[in-house]
């Protein structure tokens, strides 16, 4: 199969990931913190140097870090936590409109039952952010959470994270950044004082395994739990305990999907944040360069002067986005179509609601998937 769907989960994993989940779970399968004996030890051991090694990366020796099993519940337990918090009456929370489902059904439910007001940041018709714009807003309504996707997952466009994380907090506003797209590819400092909450999917650009994902938090932060039960320490007390992680992470984890994870950030730290995002780059420019090529493709969100991940997004005339996605499927190409969860980013691009095809590349992305895409691109100019 030639593999564009890299948005949705990167697929293969490093060779790494497969061999050290396979021989962790035979050789030391127990559980984290639930237990004295060497199995629970060991694995307690290897989810402690994922989180180190998760903090290496994303520069942030600073914050804590959170294990969940997606970033969609990374996600609710932070919004949901901080409006269901103290003094959230009417809150306003600014997002960007690019937003994925889940920031914008989250806050959809807050906002119908009255208790907060969506607003979306400024964008200029090139899609950059206009800041004096921004401003503006921030100074006639006041900001009291920023939620922003670092890279939208149906165009790749990347947004300047920090710069509106810092207007935000001028105005004391919480920050939460969504890295789903970016953590471990886009190389920033999650560990700035501007930047209260950055979510991460273990298995998109991270190259782990699905089911292991979660957020840096500031451990200074009073967040509201939303989910309780045991964390194999203070059994005996009935609240959540305040220590952190323990606080966020009841039930048993992802031992599994930790290992992977921890296999993955190892070759990742080895081989370079920007090793990777250059290899991407030069994918998506052949990605580009081939979509390009055809009168009958229309590409969208592309402007010389943005920075994007390796997403491209597009609309093939004739051919409604998901009966391109199964007629590339036929061919054995995986491609996104549709809305790609994020409707606002298609109103936003004028897409909705037919949506998109989307193609998503990796580092892996290799000769024989761009000369496959290309013979299918051939086959649709003469056939459809």
């Amino acid at each position: 199969m030639a593999y564009f769907d890299n948005a949705a989960t990167t697929f293969p994993k490093p060779e790494c990931v497969y061999d050290f989940m396979n021989t962790f779970y035979r050789e030391c399968g127990g559980n984290a913190g639930r237990g004295s004996h060497k199995f629970s030890i060991g694995a307690g051991k290897m989810v402690s140097e994922t989180r180190n090694r998760l903090k290496q990366l994303l520069h942030c020796e600073n914050k804590q870090i959170i294990f969940t099993s997606s970033a969609t519940i990374a996600l609710n337990m932070i919004l949901q936590g901080f409006l269901d918090g103290k003094k959230t009456e009417g809150a306003n929370v600014y997002i960007s409109p690019f937003e994925h489902n889940a920031v914008t059904r989250i806050l959809h439910h807050y906002e119908k039952i009255g208790k907060i007001s969506v607003r979306l940041l400024a964008i200029k018709v090139n899609l950059t952010y206009d800041f004096e714009k921004i401003q503006t807003q921030f100074t006639k309504e006041t900001p009291d959470l920023v939620v922003v996707s670092h890279a939208s997952n149906v165009i790749g466009l990347i947004s300047p994270v920090e710069k509106l994380c810092a207007m935000a907090k001028k105005y004391k506003a919480v920050t939460v950044i969504d890295m789903a797209q970016t953590a471990g590819l886009v190389d920033i400092n999650v560990g700035l004082e501007t930047i209260d909450f950055a979510v991460f999917a273990g298995h998109k650009t991270l190259y782990g395994p699905t089911g292991i994902s979660g957020f840096a938090m500031k451990p200074d932060f009073d967040l509201k739990p939303v989910l309780f039960g045991g964390t194999g320490f203070e059994s005996a007390n009935q609240d959540m305990p305040k220590d952190i992680p323990q606080r966020y992470e009841m039930g048993t984890l992802n031992i599994a999907g930790i290992a992977g994870l921890y296999a993955s950030l190892g070759w990742i730290l080895e081989n370079g944040v920007g090793t990777l995002w250059e290899k991407e780059q030069e994918h998506r420019k052949e990605l580009l360069d081939i979509l390009s090529s055809y009168d009958f493709i229309r590409i969208l969100g592309v402007g010389e002067k943005n920075d994007y991940v390796g997403i491209v997004s597009c609309v093939i005339d004739g051919l409604p986005s998901d009966t391109a996605a199964s007629v590339f499927a036929e061919k054995n190409i995986a491609v996104r179509s549709g809305l790609q969860c994020a409707p606002l980013a298609h109103k936003t691009l004028g897409t909705f609601p037919s949506g998109t095809v989307r193609f998503s590349c990796n580092a892996f992305t290799g000769d024989g998937d761009f000369v496959q895409l290309s013979q299918t691109l051939e086959f649709i100019k003469k056939n459809i």
